[in-house]
C-alpha cells in the first residue's frame, strides 16, 4: 500500500521539478525582473543589445549554465538550462538568447571537439569572457542545411574557410562561432565538417544588421569568411562528421528554443491576467465575463501542455548526455519546439486581443511578446521541418 500525508506527497517527485529546480527559478525570476526587465521595452524600441541583461547573467554565472563544471561552468543539466531561458524570456526574449545561443554555439565543441578545444574556448566562456554563436545556414542553405556553399580547404596543418552565413544569432557581439563548412563536396551532408572560428581571426567580418519584425535586441547577421585560416586542430571531431554534430546539437537546443517560447507565452499570460482584473467595462472587470474566462482558461492550458512536454524533453536531453541511447530524443527535441512556439504563438496574439486597443500599442508589452513569439516558430528548424522531423522518427 502506498503511503499517504505530506511526506509523502513530497517524496512522489515524478512529473515535478526537484526542489533545487524550483529554487533556481526563483532566483532567476527576481534577477530577470530586477535587472533585466527594466530595459526589455528600450532595447526592443531602440534594437540595441541588451547588455545591461548580460552583465547581470554574467554577474549571477547564468550566462552559460549548461558548461561542464571540469571547464568553470556550473554543470547545469539541461532541465536547469531550460528554466534559466524561460525565465528570462519572460521578461526579455532578446535577452533570453545570451544563454540560449552561447549553449547553442558551444554544444558542438561539448560534444565533438577535443580536450585542448574544450579548455580553450568553454572556459572563457564559462567566466563571461566570451559569448559563443553558431553557424549553419547560408543564403540558399536554410531548411535544407546540408546544400551549403562555404568550404574548408585543408592547407598543411590549417584549413581555409570561404563563404557566407546567414542568419547568425548575436553575430558581432560574440568571440567564437561553430562554423559548418563542406570539405568534400561529392560526399554532400557526409562532406561537411565543423570548425571553430575566431571573431578576431583575419577575414571574418559582419554584414549589417538585420531590420526584424521580434527580438530586436539581439543582432542577427551575415558572417563573412574570407580565406579564413585557422590552425586544423580547431576542427571539431573527424573531417566529415560536422552536419551529424550540427544536428545532433539541434537534437538538444531546440528544446532551449521551447524554453524561450514558454516564457514569451508565460510573460503575456501574466500580464493580461492582471489586466483583465482591473479593466473595467459595463460596470465590472472584464475578467468577470465568461467569454474572456475562457480565452484564459485556453491560454493557460495550452502553456501548461507546452511546459510538461518541454520539461519531458529537456529530461530526456539529460539523460541521452548521462549516456542513455533511447530517449526519442529527436522526436522529442522537435515536439516541444514547434508545440511550444506555436502555442507561444496563439497565447501571445490572445493577449493583445484581451487587452483591445491598447495591446496594439507599445505601452503595453505584449504586442512586443507577440512579435518575439513568431521567431520561435521559424528558428533552429520551421515548425514545418519538424513536423517532418518527428514523423522519420515517431517514438
Amino acid at each position: 500500500m502506498a503511503p499517504s500525508g505530506k511526506s509523502a506527497a513530497a517524496e512522489f517527485g515524478l512529473y515535478r521539478p526537484s526542489e533545487e529546480h524550483d529554487m533556481l527559478r526563483d532566483s532567476v525570476r527576481a534577477l530577470s525582473e530586477a535587472k533585466i526587465a527594466p530595459f526589455a521595452a528600450e532595447v526592443d524600441e531602440e534594437g540595441r543589445f541588451p547588455q545591461e541583461a548580460r552583465d547581470a547573467l554574467e554577474a549571477n554565472d547564468l550566462h552559460a549554465v549548461h558548461v561542464p563544471e571540469a571547464y568553470g561552468g556550473a554543470g547545469a543539466d539541461a532541465l536547469a538550462t531550460v528554466i534559466v531561458i524561460e525565465e528570462v524570456a519572460r521578461v526579455c526574449a532578446s535577452s533570453s538568447l545570451i544563454p540560449a545561443v552561447n549553449k547553442l554555439g558551444s554544444l558542438p565543441v561539448i560534444l565533438s571537439g577535443s580536450e585542448e578545444l574544450k579548455k580553450k574556448y568553454l572556459a572563457p566562456l564559462a567566466r563571461g569572457e566570451a559569448m559563443f554563436s553558431y553557424c549553419l545556414s547560408e543564403p540558399d542553405a536554410g531548411s535544407d542545411a546540408g546544400g551549403m556553399k562555404t568550404k574548408a580547404v585543408r592547407d598543411g596543418d590549417h584549413y581555409v574557410l570561404n563563404g557566407v552565413k546567414r542568419w547568425i544569432t548575436n553575430a558581432g557581439v560574440s568571440d567564437y562561432y561553430t562554423v559548418m563548412a563542406v570539405t568534400d563536396p561529392d560526399k554532400r551532408t557526409k562532406g561537411i565538417s565543423a570548425f571553430v572560428v575566431e571573431k578576431d581571426d583575419e577575414g571574418v567580418s559582419f554584414g549589417a544588421p538585420e531590420k526584424k519584425l521580434g527580438i530586436k535586441g539581439s543582432p542577427t547577421r551575415e558572417v563573412y569568411l574570407d580565406n579564413v585560416r585557422i590552425p586544423a586542430e580547431r576542427m571539431l571531431g573527424e573531417e566529415g562528421t560536422g552536419f551529424a554534430t550540427a544536428m545532433q546539437t539541434l537534437d538538444h537546443t531546440r528544446i532551449t528554443i521551447a524554453a524561450q517560447a514558454l516564457g514569451i507565452a508565460q510573460g503575456a499570460l501574466d500580464y493580461a491576467k492582471g489586466y483583465v482584473a482591473e479593466r473595467k467595462q459595463f460596470g465590472k472587470p472584464i475578467g468577470d465575463f465568461q467569454g474572456v474566462q475562457f480565452m484564459l482558461a485556453d491560454m493557460a492550458m495550452k502553456l501548461e501542455a507546452a511546459r510538461q512536454l518541454t520539461y519531458a524533453a529537456a529530461a530526456r536531453s539529460e539523460r541521452v548526455t548521462l549516456g542513455s541511447d533511447e530517449e526519442a530524443l529527436t522526436f522529442f527535441g522537435a515536439a516541444a519546439k514547434c508545440y511550444a512556439s506555436d502555442a507561444a504563438m496563439e497565447i501571445t496574439t490572445d493577449a493583445v486581443q484581451l487587452l483591445g486597443g491598447y495591446g496594439y500599442t507599445r505601452d503595453y508589452p505584449v504586442e512586443r511578446m507577440m512579435r518575439d513569439a513568431k521567431i520561435t516558430q521559424i528558428y533552429e528548424g520551421t515548425n514545418q521541418v519538424q513536423r517532418i522531423v518527428m514523423s522519420r522518427n515517431l517514438p
